[in-house]
């Protein structure tokens, strides 16, 4: 950290890019209907609230919530925000939506714990918007009460797409989204641009 300003940094000649992205913030109608769809559908912890201050008592209803990585939360994953004027939800779709925010994909900590999560909302009648294997994550597409998208996902390992990202990019093959169909995963995916064995000698 630059003390004086002789200390401060030169501007690099391009972007530093960031290590990931840390939260998001998300404007709901009701706060209380959108807590229950991030705890109890999506399993987010809630970590925080925005209280009032003597110099700031009117403070917006907000809440924060964190995903659980080994047991541990963070300060948040998502926060919500009551904004009581926004329009009624509208079905997602992947394109040509009405919302700012088209979908929030939350990585599961494995295959199987992402097979118990579709059984888990399918149990609790959420309806899968969509099933794909994307060539670089198995995911499921959902709704959250204000029509923000979703997804439920796991990564196929690295050593299958990191080659050719572009290759499993241009990869989608669509899955069954309804009955017992929409809970099985095959294992069969493609590779991308895995390099070749080399020739023995």
């Amino acid at each position: 950290m630059a003390d004086r300003i002789s200390d401060a940094p030169t501007a690099p000649p391009a972007a530093v890019a960031p290590s990931g992205i840390n939260h998001l913030v998300l404007n709901v109608r009701d706060i209380e209907e959108s807590h229950r769809f991030w705890t109890e559908i999506v399993g987010l912890k809630q970590v925080a609230t925005l209280r009032p201050r003597p110099d700031r008592p009117n403070m917006p209803k907000m809440r924060f919530y964190s995903a659980v990585n080994d047991g541990k939360v963070t300060h948040h994953t998502v926060a919500l925000v009551e904004s009581p004027n926004l329009p009624p939800p509208s079905e997602w779709v992947l394109s040509d939506g009405t919302v700012a925010i088209n979908h929030v994909a939350l990585t599961m900590p494995s295959r199987e714990a992402w097979q118990q999560q579709l059984a888990f909302l399918q149990s609790k009648g959420v309806k899968f918007n969509w099933r794909v294997n994307h060539g670089v994550t198995h995911s499921v597409y959902v709704n959250d009460p204000n029509g923000y998208g979703v997804e439920f996902l796991y990564e196929l390992p690295r050593d299958m797409w990191e080659n050719d990202i572009q290759g499993a990019i241009d990869y989608l093959e669509n899955l069954p989204s309804e009955g017992p169909e929409a809970l099985v995963d095959r294992t069969d995916s493609p590779s991308f641009g895995r390099a070749a064995p080399a020739p023995a000698e």
